[in-house]
C-alpha cells in the first residue's frame, strides 16, 4: 500500500472521527477534511463491530457492580483497541499515513450520565489511543459543557447546524443510536435539540433476550408482531417524556429492569408484540418531541442505526403526518457515518480553540471549548 505524506507546510486539516454509541454494537469512523475553511468533505469510513463479550463488559458496567474500577479500566484498553483498529482500517482504505491526520476526535464509550449529580462517564484511554496510532487524540468531549451547569449531550445540533442548516427553511434532524435524539434547525436560525428517549436500546436488549441476535435487522421481527395499545400507553407515561429541555437520558434510565417494571401487567403478552410496542414507543416519543418543538418543518432526516429499521422508519412516517421523513442520504450524508463526522467536527473544532457546544441545546452557562488533548 502506497502511503500519501505531506510536508508539514502542505498538510491538510484531516480528522478522524470515532464514536461507538449506546447501542454497544460497535464503532463507527470517519476520515474528514477540513481544508474548505471547515467544510465538511468525507474522505472514508469503517466500521469495527465489538465482539460479544466486550458487548456484555459494556453492558455490566452501566450498573453498579463489584471490582468496577479495575473491570472499567480493562474494558476501555480493550475498547481503545478497537478503536486503533477502526483507525487503522481508515488509513489503509484511503492510503493515508497516520502524519497526514491532525487529530482525531475520540468520544469514548457512555456507561453513566449523570449531568444532574454534575458528571458524565466516557468509559476511553484516550493516552492508548495516541501511543497506539501516533495520532493526537481529542477525548473527554462533555466534560467542559456539564462543568458549565449544561446536560453534556447531546452535542451533536451544532455540527447538524454547520451542515445541514437550510436558511429559511425549518429542518428536524432525528438521530436514533440507543437513545435517540433531535436537532431542530429552525428557520430563523436558531437550534433547539435534546434527547427524546430511547431509541434501539430497549428493542435491541428485547430481541437479544428472545431471539439471540443483537438487533433486529430491518425490523423484521417486529413487523410479525402487533403493537400492544395499554403497555405502549404505559410506557409514553414516563415523567422523562413530560420535562422541559435541556435534558437528556441514557441506559441509566430506560433499561431492562425500566421495561420489566411495566411488563409485570402483561404476563401474557407475546414477545413479538412487545418488540412492535418498543418499535412503536421510539417512534411515539420521537414524533412527540418533533410535534412539540419542530412543528413546522417539513422534512425530517434520520440518521444513526434506526434509520436501517424499516419498521421503525414507517412508523415514524405514520406518526408523522404532512412531514417528509427520510434518512440523511437524502442530504448526501450516510446515517451510518452522521456521529462520527460530528466527533471529527468537534475535534476540528478543539484544534481551533472554537466552542463546540450550543447553550441553548445543553442548557451550559455559555459557548465553551470542549475535550481534552492527549499528544502523539
Amino acid at each position: 500500500m502506497h502511503l500519501i505524506t505531506y510536508a508539514r507546510e502542505e498538510t491538510p486539516m484531516l480528522y478522524i472521527g470515532l464514536m461507538s454509541g449506546t447501542s454497544l454494537d460497535g464503532v463507527d469512523g470517519a476520515l474528514v477534511d477540513f481544508s474548505d475553511d471547515g467544510g465538511v468533505r468525507s474522505l472514508g469510513d469503517s466500521y469495527i463491530a465489538f465482539p460479544a463479550s466486550l458487548r456484555a463488559d459494556l453492558m455490566a458496567l452501566q450498573s453498579a457492580g463489584q471490582n468496577e474500577i479495575e473491570r472499567e479500566a480493562l474494558a476501555a484498553n480493550q475498547l481503545v483497541r478497537h478503536y486503533a483498529d477502526c483507525v487503522a482500517m481508515l488509513l489503509s482504505n484511503a492510503g493515508i499515513a497516520p502524519d497526514a491526520i491532525t487529530a482525531i476526535g475520540a468520544h469514548g464509550q457512555t456507561i453513566r450520565h449523570r449531568p444532574e449529580l454534575g458528571f458524565t462517564r466516557q468509559l476511553n484511554n484516550p493516552a492508548l489511543l495516541a501511543e497506539l496510532t501516533g495520532i493526537d487524540v481529542i477525548a473527554d468531549l462533555r466534560s467542559r459543557d456539564v462543568a458549565a451547569g449544561g446536560q453534556g449531550a447531546p452535542l451533536v445540533p451544532a455540527f447538524h447546524q454547520a451542515i445541514f442548516n437550510l436558511p429559511g427553511h425549518t429542518r428536524v434532524l432525528a438521530n436514533i443510536g440507543g437513545i435517540s435524539n433531535i436537532s431542530v434547525l429552525h428557520a430563523d436560525g436558531t437550534v433547539t435539540g435534546y434527547d427524546t428517549g430511547p431509541g434501539n436500546a430497549l428493542m435491541d436488549g428485547w430481541v437479544l433476550q428472545h431471539q439471540g441476535q443483537p438487533y433486529d435487522a430491518n425490523g423484521a421481527w417486529a413487523a410479525t408482531g402487533q403493537v400492544i395499545p395499554a403497555l405502549l400507553a404505559e410506557l409514553l407515561n414516563e415523567p422523562y417524556f413530560d420535562l422541559p429541555a435541556p435534558k437528556s437520558t441514557g441506559r441509566d434510565l430506560f433499561h431492562a429492569d425500566w421495561l420489566q417494571g411495566k411488563l409485570v401487567r402483561h404476563p401474557a403478552a407475546r414477545p413479538a408484540d412487545v418488540q412492535a410496542t418498543l418499535t412503536q414507543l421510539t417512534a411515539a416519543s420521537l414524533a412527540q418531541a418533533i410535534a412539540r418543538d419542530g412543528a413546522q418543518a417539513e422534512n425530517v432526516y434520520v440518521c444513526g442505526g434506526g434509520a436501517q429499521n424499516a419498521s421503525l422508519m414507517a412508523a415514524l412516517a405514520a406518526e408523522l403526518p404532512g412531514m417528509a421523513v427520510a434518512s440523511t442520504e437524502a442530504l448526501g450524508v450516510a446515517p451510518s457515518q452522521v456521529e462520527a463526522l460530528a466527533f471529527a467536527w468537534l475535534a476540528w473544532r478543539f484544534t481551533q480553540r472554537k466552542p463546540g457546544n450550543l447553550p441553548a441545546v445543553t442548557g451550559a452557562q455559555g459557548l465553551r471549548v470542549l475535550g481534552a488533548l492527549y499528544p502523539r
